[in-house]
């Protein structure tokens, strides 16, 4: 616990007319984020004021990034800016361009998920675009620091009745890990992909932050050998790529796998929420067509042969095989 009250101050701003948020957030190039002034803060207090004052209390808001570049120091100015407007806020806020690039003269974005997990519905986004236009003002403790790299709970006493403030370094890796041991056949893909007739895979991080996922749950969890899995290391730049898992951007993965060295390729987008999939010899699998083989084989995974299931989900991509 600190020992002295971290004060809250109250900076004037003036609106932009530019942050009318998209598809579940708000993307600009990352110099408008990180120079001008105000922009992001005035972005996050539309945000957090657009929850109402009552659903701020007692609740957990969790923030997350793709790991590209300002996203370090845009969570220190969230987490500041959370504790001063009394927010241990629902929802969750996502630092990422999805599969744009990154870096300084990358893209920068920033979406909010509402508390059942979900992308924010219209409604969310434009309450938070009619909160942009007449913000005169925002809240932050900027004397909290956090770091992101110490795992396990730091509390912050603030000059406000909204104490403690509690910010806690979770592995999310680890935490997905034991969410997936208990939906898989970790047995039977373990022994697939280390028995007598191993399934060769080659799984393409691009730089991404899936990168800790693939290695940790892949190779180290379920053996597959080390060279399995690619560029795992999440760089801020994407290593100067286009983090955009397609046979035009993920060329490498594409090669590799008409190789004929590997039955399975994968690869994915920078905030891992898109990705391709390639079979033995570099034939690409559509996404409407891995919705329909997973349905097809449904009694193979313990979650839904032991909960069944009501439905899928169409997207814009998915055809009618899954009808089929």
């Amino acid at each position: 616990m600190e020992t002295n009250p971290i004060p809250i101050l109250t900076i004037q701003t003036t609106p932009f007319d530019d942050q009318r948020p998209g598809t579940n957030g708000l993307r600009k190039k990352t110099a408008v984020f990180e120079s001008k002034k105000n922009y992001l803060q005035n972005y996050i207090q539309s945000l957090l004021s657009s929850i109402d004052l009552r659903d701020r209390q007692g609740c957990t808001m969790v923030v997350g990034s793709d790991g590209r570049y300002f996203s370090r120091a845009a969570t220190e100015v969230i987490v500041q800016m959370a504790a001063a407007n009394g927010i241990k806020a629902i929802g969750g806020i996502i630092l990422t361009a999805s599969h744009s690039p990154g870096g300084p003269g990358g893209d920068f974005g920033i979406k909010f998920n509402v508390a059942n997990g979900g992308p924010s519905p219209d409604t969310v986004m434009e309450r938070i675009h009619q909160v942009s236009r007449t913000l005169e003002e925002y809240a932050i403790c900027p004397d909290l620091h956090i770091d992101l790299s110490r795992l396990g709970r730091h509390d912050f006493d603030l000059e406000n009745k909204f104490k403690p403030f509690r910010v806690e370094i979770v592995d999310s890796v680890e935490i997905y890990l034991n969410l997936l041991r208990g939906i898989f056949d970790f047995g039977a893909i373990k022994s697939l992909l280390t028995g007598p007739k191993q399934l060769k895979i080659r799984i393409d991080a691009m730089n991404g932050v899936m990168g800790p996922y693939v290695r940790r749950i892949l190779c180290d969890e379920l053996g597959a050998p080390a060279n399995s899995a690619v560029n795992c290391v999440p760089l801020e730049d994407f290593g100067g790529q286009h983090p955009n898992p397609n046979p035009a951007f993920a060329a490498p993965l594409v090669d590799s796998m008409k190789g004929g060295e590997f039955g399975f390729g994968a690869a994915f987008d920078a905030d891992g929420d898109r990705y391709m999939i390639m079979g033995e010899s570099g034939f690409f699998v559509s996404p409407s067509d891995s919705l329909a083989v997973m349905a097809a084989n449904l009694s193979c995974v313990p979650y839904f042969s032991q909960r069944g299931i009501r439905g899928f989900a169409r997207s814009m991509p998915t055809s009618t095989a899954i009808d089929r």
